[in-house]
Formats: structure tokens, sequence, C-alpha cells
């Protein structure tokens, strides 16, 4: 009943107010409201990209002659096992055969996967190095240099035993 008397009082108080086109209990106008995303959410603090293990190996940047590796400028072609970087031999597509990725018949763990970086363009990988992609128990992802060079940064990040090879961007044959 109390509450019904307080209602009733006030409501004369309220009707003013709203004729007035004031509120009854006025509150700062220029507030921004609070984020959720920010309340609710920990993106803010998880960067995969900038949190790399230094023993880890990072594509940073490309070039047409080479790429960037944690900090460290290489030219010619890669050759990527795990966080093992070497020099690879091949300068054109068609320089990649079946000799020049042997290391893979000896090395172990053998990677689940070699992502072949073709230079500026995708190419067709011959069936001959195809089969002997496969005959390693390694699955094969062509794609342009740039596009391997991220595939293998977000597998390699993921903890997956990856393997890349990659010609410079600017080889386009």
């Amino acid at each position: 009943m109390a509450v019904r008397r307080r209602a009733v009082a006030t409501l004369p108080t309220l009707m003013r107010a709203l004729r007035k086109g004031v509120s009854p209990n006025p509150k700062p106008q220029n507030q921004p409201l609070p984020s959720l995303r920010r309340a609710f959410s920990l993106y803010d603090q998880i960067n995969l990209i900038d949190n790399v293990p230094e023993d880890q190996l990072r594509f940073q940047k490309f070039t047409d002659t080479g790429f960037m590796v944690n900090g460290v400028h290489y030219e010619g072609s890669l050759l990527c096992v795990g966080n093992l970087l070497m020099s690879w031999s091949p300068k054109t597509f068609s320089e990649i055969t079946a000799d020049s990725l042997s290391l893979f018949q000896i090395v172990r763990p053998i990677p689940e996967i070699l992502v072949l970086g073709c230079g500026r363009y995708i190419q067709q990988v011959d069936p001959e190095l195809q089969r002997f992609i496969r005959s390693t128990g390694m699955k094969l992802e062509t794609v342009d240099s740039r596009n391997a060079a991220s595939t293998y940064n977000i597998l390699n990040e993921e903890g997956r035993i990856v393997a890349a090879a990659l010609l410079p961007y600017g080889v386009s044959s």
C-alpha cells in the first residue's frame, strides 16, 4: 500500500517533467556507452601474429627477389621445414624437381603438408612431382609465394609440422 501511495505522489512530478521534456532524474548527456566487446572479449589482449616464439620462423615480408624472415632478409628461393630455413637452388618453377625436393625422403618427422610457392602466379605441378611428394607422405598445396608464406606462418603457429618451398615473388615463369 505504501508503494502505491508513493507512486501516486510521484505521478504529478513525472507528468510535469515529461511535458517540459526534462527527465526527472537527469543524467549526463554526452557519455559514451560502455563497450560490450571490451567487457566480454579477450580479443584485444590476444594477438597471435605478434606473440610468436623467437625460435619459430615467421615470414614478415616478401620482395620480388626474396623474403624477410624473423627480421633477416634472404635473397633467392627458400626451403623451410618446421623451424629450419635453408637456401634452395631452383630459380624458376621449371627447375623444381624431385631431386630439388629429395630432402623430404630423409627428414623426420615428415611434414604433413608442403606449401609450394610458385612465384607471382600459381603454376600447374608436374604429375611426376606430385607422385614424388605423395610418396613421401606429404600433402601438396600449390599457391603463389605471397600466399604460401602466409599459409606457412599460420600452420607453423598452430604447431603443425609444415614445410614450404618458396620461389621469390618476382618469378613469373
